[in-house]
């Protein structure tokens, strides 16, 4: 069995401290981007599971620069931690959605920061325009960058279900494009998704093992107030996870993803005033320490089911 500093899985912490030699701080930003499944070029209203703030809700405040959000993220960061360096995450919307001179715009006043090491963008597969590219694959070059990529689901029924506005060969281009580029690569999914099985996560699970991507993200379904998801949850259409169930989906997911992998995430948090459920779920460090746990007690460890 391979360990990571201790850790069953390959840790995004651990993955950049042998990296970058110390260790590495996301700073979220927000672009003050919009997505094209809220404007209406892919759809309208956005994913039914995404709040007003379009999964942004830990990001800076778009109404400032992104100086000044760097800034204001930075200084909470040094209250916890005094040393370390820092990746700019532009975390809100679709940050690849805008023209490219104002992209490139943002992109490099983020990088302009002391401590800086590289940049993570988080988008859609559907906005990986061959501008966009030139210039993601001229960062690249540059910097250190990671793309991240919003599929959710291999399910097309599932991603119609909740407006997601691409089909999967969106996405498979969007991957060979960044690939064509050497380009990292990062996957989200979701578990929980409304009539989803275990069986349908765990199939997204190997796809994304197998998709050439380097990074994935789980997430677990944060059902929250304000969004058009809280319909279909009230009409019966949505059984929201249990965190045994969660804990048992992760530790299958994790022994399936190959050892290179690296683990962006294990589940994340929603803001307190705005989540309806599943409420165990702001208990993260606990969630954290179960999964540690439940891969201790199974033996699980990350790429023991991995098949090539």
């Amino acid at each position: 069995m391979k360990e990571w500093n201790g850790k069953r899985y390959h840790s995004l912490n651990y993955y950049l401290r042998n990296k970058f030699g110390e260790k590495v701080y996301k700073i979220a930003l927000d672009g003050g981007f919009n997505c094209p499944n809220r404007d209406g070029k892919a759809g309208k209203g956005g994913c039914t599971f995404c709040s007003s703030n379009g999964s942004g809700d830990y990001a800076g405040d778009r109404f400032l620069s992104i100086t000044s959000q760097f800034q204001d993220r930075k200084e909470m960061m040094e209250k916890k931690w005094k040393t370390g360096k820092y990746l700019a995450y532009f975390q809100a919307y679709t940050n690849t959605y805008a023209p490219v001179d104002e992209l490139k715009r943002k992109y490099y006043e983020a990088l302009d920061h002391s401590g800086v090491i590289g940049i993570s963008i988080g988008t859609r597969p559907d906005c990986l325009g061959d501008d966009v590219l030139e210039l993601l694959d001229q960062i690249n070059k540059e910097t250190y960058l990671i793309v991240e990529l919003g599929l959710q689901t291999i399910s097309n029924e599932s991603a119609n279900n909740f407006n997601r506005g691409y089909d999967l060969e969106v996405f498979d281009k969007a991957i060979k494009d960044l690939k064509d580029r050497n380009i990292e690569v990062v996957v989200h999914t979701i578990f929980g998704l409304p009539g989803e099985t275990k069986e349908d996560m765990l199939a997204t699970v190997d796809y994304i093992a197998h998709s050439g991507a380097e990074g994935i993200k789980f997430h677990l379904l944060h059902l929250m107030k304000g969004t058009r998801m809280v319909k279909q949850y009230e009409s019966g259409e949505l059984e929201l996870l249990s965190q045994e169930d969660y804990i048992d989906v992760i530790c299958k997911s994790v022994a399936m993803i190959p050892e290179e992998m690296v683990v962006h995430r294990l589940t994340g948090d929603a803001p307190r005033e705005l989540l309806i459920g599943p409420m165990w779920s702001l208990k993260k460090w606990e969630v954290l320490n179960a999964i540690d746990k439940a891969m201790t007690d199974n033996d699980i460890w990350q790429g023991k089911n991995f098949k090539i």
